[in-house]
């Protein structure tokens, strides 16, 4: 029988709110599979700029966050009125350091004036400063081999003092990864929610630290509420599995905006010379550090020391002179110096790939 106008029309409102429903399942889908979904994990095509980004689904923000459909934005000092300015810096290069005395004591206090950046040699302008401790978007990665097995007890208390010591507002997600990386919690401000995904374990099988590496940068990438990024990766072994190469993590950590890694190599009979270098770089090209502990015991401070010095670091941003004047690796060198401080090191990436342009 013919459907009559009114009938035609509730029809054709149901299916476009049927098939709205299935585009914001799809667009919600995560890019690490959860402990029930099998496929190995892909790297998501590269974000788009902010003035070509479509909004997202609507997802729950807290105070002083950005929502998610928020374009980038990157913070600009205004210390003569004690307030920060926010907007819109699409080419800008934001670094995140840490500063040491002579004695490796964190050195804290500093202003502006006192850094200085460098790239490819050529002295760059400071655009925004800031020395406070802001909300961080955390990613924690723990290697769920075999080899773990009679660690995980340990490694999981250590991992819960940095999740203790954060900002309140900091949303972290755990990855238990192997030969795939699975997203047992994503991100959350919970500690209980963050604990019960420690435990998600299954310490078989073989260890794909670079993938893993790469699809939870890629993951930390999808959360634009938050600019600070950090990823804590802990393993007892080599890379024995991946797809990626650590070239190619390397160069996928170090985008305009990148994130810090710090790892913890578990070391012990299984724990090669390859697998030492390979996490150290990982660490010290983004700002990071790596830890190789010599007793399982020496975790619990490891944690507490990350985070802490996650808590203490200068965000510190420029514009390069000229964006586009190349693709390649470009260098970058921070220095501090500052009456009454001796010499200063400082500790951030060192350097960064340009974000490609679109076609």
């Amino acid at each position: 029988m013919p459907l009559g106008k009114s009938a035609l029309l509730r029809s054709l409102v149901m299916s476009f709110l049927l098939a709205g429903c299935t585009l914001v399942h799809a667009q919600d889908e995560p890019d690490l599979p959860p402990r029930t979904v099998p496929p190995p994990v892909t790297e998501q095509p590269a974000e788009a700029p902010a003035s070509q980004q479509q909004p997202s689904a609507q997802q729950p923000t807290q105070p002083g966050q950005q929502p998610s459909n928020a374009p980038s934005i990157a913070p600009e000092a205004n210390e003569e009125a004690g307030r920060f300015v926010f907007k819109k810096e699409v080419e800008e290069v934001v670094l995140h350091a840490t500063v040491t005395d002579a004695a490796g004591h964190l050195v804290t206090q500093l202003d502006r004036g006192a850094f200085s950046i460098s790239q490819n040699g050529i002295q760059q302008t400071i655009t925004s400063f800031r020395r406070e401790d802001i909300p961080v978007a955390i990613g924690i990665l723990i290697d769920n081999s075999g080899s773990m097995r009679d660690k995980r007890a340990k490694v999981n208390s250590a991992v819960m003092n940095l999740i203790r010591a954060s900002n309140p507002s900091d949303e972290i997600f755990v990855v238990n990864f192997g030969q795939t990386p699975y997203l047992d919690q994503d991100f959350t401000s919970d500690p209980h929610l963050l604990e019960a995904a420690l435990h998600q374990t299954s310490a078989r099988g073989t260890t794909a630290l670079y993938d893993a590496v790469v699809a939870s940068a890629v993951h930390l990438r999808n959360n634009p509420r938050l600019q600070k990024k950090v990823l804590l990766v802990v393993t007892d072994g080599q890379d024995n599995m991946s797809r990626e190469t650590l070239q190619e993590a390397i160069r996928k950590l170090q985008p305009n905006r990148g994130l810090t890694v710090y790892a913890i190599g578990l070391t012990d009979e299984g724990f090669t010379r390859k697998a030492h270098d390979a996490l150290y770089d990982l660490a010290v090209t983004t700002g990071g550090v790596a830890y190789f502990p010599q007793d399982l015991e020496e975790a619990d401070s490891i944690t507490r020391t990350v985070a802490h010095d996650i808590r203490s670091q200068y965000t510190l941003a420029f514009r390069p002179a000229n964006p586009n004047a190349s693709r390649d690796y470009l260098s970058l060198k921070v220095e501090a110096h500052a009456p009454g401080y001796g010499r200063l090191t400082v500790r951030t990436r060192t350097g960064y790939f340009p974000a490609e342009k679109p076609r």
